[in-house]
């Protein structure tokens, strides 16, 4: 701004600050517009990872002749079969349950809160509910 005795000024602390609550504000309508984005990720990369777990235990069975036991878990197809164990999406373990509910085996996402049942982020994935043509190439 110019002001009649030649010097320049900058703005004024209230208009900065007006500026950075604006922002802020901005910043937090775009995160809760997106959320939904980041939970539905999430939820298919649990998807992936059951796919991937499930490809990797029918692969021990056609191998060893056995599905692992529940003691055994997961664990049992590293490194052969899979590279690594790795947490679901919310740093839960996955759950491997034999014999399942529905099927020989069972691998389970208990979702964001980790705990049996839920709905919406919190909702339970299986391996009964993914098809191994979801594993990511």
């Amino acid at each position: 701004m110019y002001c009649s005795n030649r010097r320049y000024r900058g703005f004024s602390f209230i208009e900065v600050m007006i500026v950075v609550v604006i922002i802020g504000l901005l910043a937090g309508a775009v995160t809760l517009s997106t959320r939904h984005f980041m939970d539905k990720a999430k939820q298919t990369r649990a998807r992936s990872d059951l796919a991937t777990y499930k490809s990797a235990t029918e692969s021990f069975y056609a191998e060893i002749g056995r599905y692992p036991s529940t003691e055994e878990g997961l664990t049992i197809l590293v490194p052969k079969f899979i590279d690594k164990q790795r947490l679901d999406p919310w740093s839960h373990p996955y759950e491997y349950n034999f014999p399942g509910r529905q099927a020989a085996y069972e691998i389970v996402c208990f979702g964001a809160d980790g705990r049996d049942g839920g709905d919406g982020v919190n909702q339970d994935i299986t391996s009964d509910e993914v098809d191994v043509s979801e594993k990511p190439k």
